[in-house]
């Protein structure tokens, strides 16, 4: 069954406290709690002026989130995209596949024709692959994860 989500885009400036709040309790809920890594969240990317939040609500309830980082902040001269979660609750129900779609499709309006990286959970390249992104590493341990880097090429 497949959840109604509206989606948000929002630079750091224009978060309102709930907004920044309700982003940053899902990233500790799924990062920190949930998969046991230990590490520095609030890492200043979240306020670069370039820097876009992908809400997604379910009925006023946060329940995914992702964000977008201009060419240069993770990977010289590429975009990527970062802190993708979904609360727990709402995984299997159709949520994943919209929410890297508006990620792209955002990522082509505020960057056009530039190539997105991103570190991506190991066990996910396959989900990754069904948005055009491609392994370009070997396996490497990121938090204790195994993750891989992968590359999607400019349309």
């Amino acid at each position: 069954m497949t959840v109604a989500i509206q989606w948000q885009a929002k630079l750091f400036n224009q978060l309102t406290t709930d907004q920044l709040y309700d982003l940053l309790k899902l990233r500790v809920d799924v990062f920190v709690v949930e998969q046991t890594c230990y590490y520095p969240d609030l890492d200043d990317i979240d306020r670069d002026s370039e820097t876009v939040h992908l809400l997604g609500y379910a009925d006023e309830k946060l329940v995914a989130y992702l964000r977008l980082l201009a060419p240069g902040i993770s990977y010289p001269g590429l975009v990527s995209i970062g802190r993708v979660a979904t609360l727990q609750d709402y995984r299997g129900k159709g949520i994943g596949h919209p929410l890297m779609q508006k990620a792209l499709e955002l990522c082509e309006q505020h960057w056009p024709a530039t190539n997105i990286k991103i570190s991506a959970q190991e066990h996910l390249e396959k989900y990754y692959n069904q948005h055009q992104f491609n392994r370009v590493s070997d396996m490497y341990l990121e938090d204790n994860i195994p993750h891989i880097a992968m590359l999607r090429q400019a349309i």
